[in-house]
């Protein structure tokens, strides 16, 4: 997962009584959370390749967009014979180089981000779609992905609920204990306008640091499922929703007609 521009940060801050950090830009801090929580990273890459492999069955490469820490990438790449990332968080890119030596990874916002290369398949995983704005941003980040697709590519995007799941005032919570420290994670969700709102805060107590306090603050835009599949459409592929048995918010699956390409 990636940070917009919508994210709420005051640069400069560490971590301290009340101070309001950036996670994305605090990696290890995200990494160990979801590390902890036991998020079934493995489990959801598996289901992404076996979607994208019955539309597109000799697909070879593969384009992780808000790669985050390579949570996923890293079990991407033993199903595609070259794989890269791309994100917006350079700490988030340090914490993945670490993971994924042999991969490339790119600085870039998923709106309007180009690298050299196209793909057989791109993703956009643990609903970062959902930093997008507004309908054109969201279009904007189609078309970048699109860009990069060969002919016939697929793009999967795990979306954020629709406005009619979304369950307002929800409270998360969970400790975990990853490496010698103890994090503990508390969330409250609203909707605000068109989005969630989500604040968070955290403790992490560890020996040598001793107990350490920020919180933050995500928007993540509320899209209807009908404007996903516009966005999909305008960018030129086909497009359909895979609900999630599990209950999580899905996956949209499309892909540009064989023998065309984007630009």
């Amino acid at each position: 997962m990636t940070s917009s521009p919508i994210y709420d940060k005051k640069a400069g801050q560490t971590m301290s009584s009340g101070a309001a950090r950036n996670l994305f830009d605090t990696a290890d801090v995200y990494e160990a959370i979801y590390r902890g929580r036991g998020k079934e990273y493995e489990a959801e890459a598996g289901r992404v390749v076996e979607l994208v492999r019955a539309v597109r069955p000799d697909s070879t490469s593969l384009l992780d967009v808000a790669c985050g820490p390579a949570a996923h990438l890293v079990h991407f790449q033993h199903h595609f014979a070259h794989v890269e990332g791309v994100d917006l968080s350079e700490d988030m890119l340090r914490v993945a180089k670490e993971r994924v030596p042999d991969v490339p990874l790119h600085h870039g916002d998923m709106r309007d981000f180009r690298i050299e290369g196209r793909f057989s398949v791109i993703t956009c995983m643990f609903s970062s779609i959902s930093y997008a704005r507004t309908p054109d941003e969201l279009d904007a980040a189609l078309r970048s992905m699109a860009r990069h697709l060969t002919p016939g590519g697929v793009i999967a995007i795990e979306p954020w609920w629709f406005p009619e799941d979304f369950r307002p005032d929800h409270i998360g919570g969970d400790v975990v204990t990853v490496d010698g420290r103890t994090i503990s994670r508390v969330s409250h969700s609203v909707r605000e306008g068109r989005a969630t709102r989500m604040d968070v805060h955290y403790l992490i107590a560890s020996p040598a640091a001793g107990i350490q306090h920020f919180s933050d603050t995500h928007r993540m835009t509320l899209f209807e499922r009908a404007e996903y599949e516009a966005a999909y459409t305008r960018a030129g592929l086909s497009v359909r929703y895979e609900a999630d048995p599990a209950g999580g918010p899905g996956l949209f699956v499309g892909a540009l007609p064989v023998g065309e390409t984007s630009v």
